[in-house]
């Protein structure tokens, strides 16, 4: 053989060698135990967040809120009104860190100050003020969109600061002023879904602590007003608390105070990828193994719900992953995701009812770009789920690597199944085939694929391959408003049923199977 065709030789095996390591793919089987539901969601489960956080809210050298305060907030954008519309009914909390400083300018109430950079003051700011044309603005502008809301009310509006930072306030809530806000707020005709109590303040606290059984006295007398002022129970708001960081010891303490039939949510605050500006930010969100940890605390929640207020539900209040506004080069783009979706998987399989994402706008992880408004690719996956994902909750397990996330849920909208996949994986692709476990027959598996149906198939995917990039792919094809500054229709692909679901490299993926069989969506 000549010295020119082993060189040709050479070149075409090293070309077809890479050819087909492009073209392998690590095979996953996949199984859905579809017989009965592992956990429930609430139908409005994705949720996010408006925060009282003003323009000089700064953390690392940087003031990432500009303008997205609940008091700055242009209402009027119709980027903003158009996400929001685009969920039918978001759930929105509004709440935050500052809002058991906040009074309400209505009643009898004299002294209303305005919000101000304070030392010594909580979280470095003085009281503030929530003016009534403001309430009206804000109340017109959920109205108007749809949303489903929940107000966080100041826990502290009464009760004394001690002397020293490491002691619990103490003195009774005084619910004056709540009382008088609902009054107006019924007076108009606004509709609140649930009223919450304080924030981190549980616990050890944030900026300040309450001890259980303290809080589980206001809470008792939040409920008394609620139910004095709605009387109608198929329209009374929800009340919900203690909306903090899980601590078991105060956690079950405060249940056995309140007694049943008090805490229609027990919410808690997740931000396990720790501090914004943490420079290992962006190897966590993609490492299973640590996403994995907070598992734990879900698991805890849930049992002690069950155990103590089993009428109540588990919600994650408010979660950014990252706190002090989340990472500047991460919490807003692409790769986020990977934390993202899989907390919301996560949270579903350990019976949790809702999920608030901080923050809808606001902060480096927010779901809309906090200047320009323009969706973050979070925004498209919250989106999705919200759309394509039911409340009955499935078992879903697989035999591949742990960089393949896999949940499974009732279809929201016919009696199909979906699936959301997440490949946090940056070099292998999964052909994923998936099987219905029939569980009352033991050992008795039945392909999906035999339905010989074609698969709706949403394929996420950052633009030019970089994860860190604010613009997704959906199908190959970048997501960007309208030129009526809508949200753009998210059309599926039409696969066919016999193949695998596919799931390139740093990718995530819903997928409805519409001729599932799953007696638990029956």
């Amino acid at each position: 053989m000549s010295m020119s065709m082993s060189v040709k030789f050479a070149g075409f095996f090293v070309l077809a060698s890479l050819i087909a390591s492009l073209c392998s793919a690590e095979e996953v089987k996949l199984s859905v135990g579809s017989v009965t539901s592992i956990a429930k969601t609430d139908d409005n489960f994705v949720c996010a967040t408006l925060d009282y956080w003003p323009p000089t809210k700064c953390d690392y050298n940087q003031c990432p809120w500009g303008q997205a305060g609940i008091f700055n907030l242009d209402l009027k954008n119709k980027i903003l009104s158009n996400a929001i519309k685009a969920f039918d009914s978001l759930r929105i909390r509004v709440g935050g860190s500052l809002q058991d400083q906040f009074l309400y300018k209505v009643g009898n109430l004299k002294k209303c100050p305005h919000l101000r950079k304070k030392d010594g003051g909580l979280f470095g700011f003085s009281k503030g003020c929530l003016e009534m044309q403001r309430w009206d603005e804000l109340n017109n502008f959920f109205n108007d969109t749809g949303a489903m809301v929940t107000f966080s009310l100041n826990a502290l509006f009464g009760k004394r600061q001690p002397i020293s930072n490491a002691s619990a306030w103490f003195g009774h809530w005084n619910p004056q002023n709540a009382r008088d806000l609902m009054k107006y707020t019924i007076s108009k005709g606004y509709k609140i879904e649930s009223y919450e109590l304080g924030n981190e303040l549980c616990g050890v606290g944030v900026s300040a602590r309450l001890e259980a059984e303290d809080y589980a006295t206001d809470l008792i007398a939040l409920k008394k007003l609620v139910r004095e002022l709605y009387p109608d129970k198929d329209s009374q708001p929800k009340v919900l608390g203690p909306a903090g960081f899980y601590d078991e010891k105060w956690f079950k303490k405060f249940l056995q105070t309140t007694g049943p039939d008090v805490v229609d949510g027990l919410t808690h605050h997740i931000y396990n990828l720790e501090a914004g500006v943490d420079p290992n930010l962006i190897h966590k969100v993609q490492d299973p193994y640590y996403l994995s940890q907070v598992a734990e605390t879900y698991k805890n929640v849930s049992r002690v719900v069950e155990e103590y207020a089993p009428s109540a539900g588990a919600w994650v209040g408010e979660s950014g992953g990252a706190y002090n506004s989340g990472g500047k080069d991460v919490s807003h783009t692409f790769v986020n995701g990977f934390w993202y979706l899989d907390q919301l998987g996560m949270t579903s399989t350990f019976n949790h009812k809702v999920f608030c994402r901080q923050a809808l706008i606001g902060g480096n992880y927010a779901l809309l770009n906090t200047t320009t408004f323009i969706p973050n690719p979070d925004f498209y996956g919250a989106l999705l789920w919200h759309r394509l994902m039911g409340t009955n909750v499935l078992q879903t397990t697989h035999n591949g690597s742990p960089y393949l996330r896999a949940y499974s849920h009732c279809s929201k909208s016919n009696s199909g199944v979906t699936f959301l996949l997440i490949n946090m994986s940056n070099s292998t692709t999964f052909d994923v085939s998936v099987q219905n476990d029939l569980n009352l027959y033991p050992g008795a598996l039945q392909s999906t694929n035999a339905v010989n149906e074609q698969r709706e198939e949403y394929h996420l995917t950052p633009e030019c391959g970089n994860i860190q990039s604010d613009v997704v792919l959906l199908n190959g094809k970048p997501l960007k408003l309208t030129d009526s500054q809508d949200i753009p229709e998210l059309k599926p692909k039409l696969t066919n049923g016999d193949l695998p679901i596919r799931i390139a490299p740093d990718s995530i993926v819903f997928v409805t199977i519409k001729g599932f069989r799953a007696p638990a969506c029956a």
